[in-house]
């Protein structure tokens, strides 16, 4: 098979996959709750439990959510995109036909100090999103404080490619990955140095991961596979004389 017929043929199962995962969100609805948090500009939803930190500088903007922690699942459900409408059957306090897609930037915790139903509303099993307050304005009256709602996970959109921050120090890097379309979130993370194999990195928390190997003075490649299992090989994404802090952005981006 010639590289453009390759290449032609991987484009279609990323679009079959894309579309398959389409499908799956539109037939999965499902009922929660939703809150809101951050203030009317959302500055207050910056930083959180996913590690993004600055979420416009990220790519993210305030269009985002906490999850309760059935939904956040230890992290992994970091960059994933849920499209939340008001649930007009159980609540006046909706704004009718409209609904807001955020991306899940943080955790709820949970507070065993009060019932689930009686303002504990991200205790298990209860799946809950506290949502920026200009993403739950899109859909809720803002005199109510919390309202029922339908939401279904959907594909994520970004511009531009994957983004590595890396820091850590000498014989530790903590890889924070960023701005990742298709599933939004990342099942598995290796990392390559020029002098190494593939190493395995872990879930330190979030969206950051983790290896302790001394790569300092390396060019870095990076082999991750999203949730929706598309596995992508990232080479040569921070140069040799790459330092800690710094942030490279990849022209690789996940399709599922």
């Amino acid at each position: 098979m010639g590289s453009a017929a390759a290449a032609m043929l991987l484009r279609s199962v990323a679009v079959l996959a894309l579309l398959s995962m389409s499908a799956t969100a539109a037939a999965a609805q499902n009922s929660g709750t939703a809150t809101f948090y951050g203030g009317r500009d959302g500055s207050g939803t910056m930083g959180g439990a996913c590690g993004y930190d600055n979420l416009y500088n990220q790519g993210y903007g305030v269009l985002n959510a906490a999850l309760s922690q059935v939904l956040f699942n230890d992290g992994a459900s970091c960059g994933q995109c849920y499209t939340i409408t008001c649930d007009t059957t159980k609540s006046d306090w909706c704004k009718p036909g409209t609904s807001v897609t955020v991306t899940a930037t943080n955790l709820c915790p949970p507070n065993y100090a009060i019932t689930t139903n009686g303002g504990g509303w991200c205790n298990p099993p209860r799946p809950h999103f506290d949502m920026s307050q200009p993403a739950w304005e899109h859909i809720g009256i803002y005199r109510a404080g919390i309202i029922p709602v339908l939401y279904q996970r959907v594909p994520c959109t970004r511009q531009g490619g994957v983004r590595f921050t890396i820091t850590g120090f000498n014989y530790f890097q903590l890889v924070l990955i960023t701005n990742v379309a298709g599933s939004g979130s990342i099942r598995s993370m290796s990392v390559k140095g020029a002098s190494t194999g593939w190493i395995a990195m872990t879930r330190n928390w979030g969206a950051l991961w983790q290896c302790s190997s001394a790569l300092v003075g390396e060019p870095l490649s990076f082999m991750v596979t999203s949730t929706g299992g598309q596995t992508l090989y990232m080479y040569n994404i921070a140069p040799a004389w790459w330092t800690f802090g710094m942030t490279f952005t990849s022209n690789y981006q996940f399709a599922y």
